[in-house]
């Protein structure tokens, strides 16, 4: 399991709207999306709002590990990868809906618990 780095949770923090997240189902065939509404768990987990995804639900729910690309100020672009899980229901998701605009779904969350984090192609965690 990896950490964000001082580094990295610096260019979360002033990072842009939309995040492109990707996924693969059981052929290997890749599947991406833009997502806004995800949030900083801690260190080592990210939370994805599922508002009414459909393949990228179904990967998640057959195994498929996830990376998340965020763009910082200076078109620095981190990509973090890691496991996935699916909640709708617990702490995870009751916290979720607690700062979730209402204006959103908001049916699950995703779980991305990091694995591996890349700046370029130079692996920084």
């Amino acid at each position: 399991m990896a950490k964000l780095t001082q580094r990295v949770r610096d260019a979360w923090a002033n990072k842009q709207d939309n995040l492109a997240f990707a996924t693969v189902d059981r052929d290997g065939k890749p599947n991406v999306v833009w997502v806004t509404c995800v949030r900083r768990i801690d260190d080592e987990r990210l939370l994805i709002v599922n508002n009414y995804f459909h393949k990228t639900l179904e990967n998640t729910l057959s195994g498929s590990t996830g990376s998340l690309l965020l763009i910082a100020p200076g078109r620095e672009a981190y990509q973090i990868k890691g496991t996935l899980s699916y909640h709708v229901d617990g702490e995870l998701y009751q916290d979720m809906k607690t700062w979730l605009d209402p204006k959103f779904a908001g049916v699950g969350a995703i779980v991305l618990t990091i694995t591996e984090i890349y700046y370029g192609a130079e692996k920084v965690a």
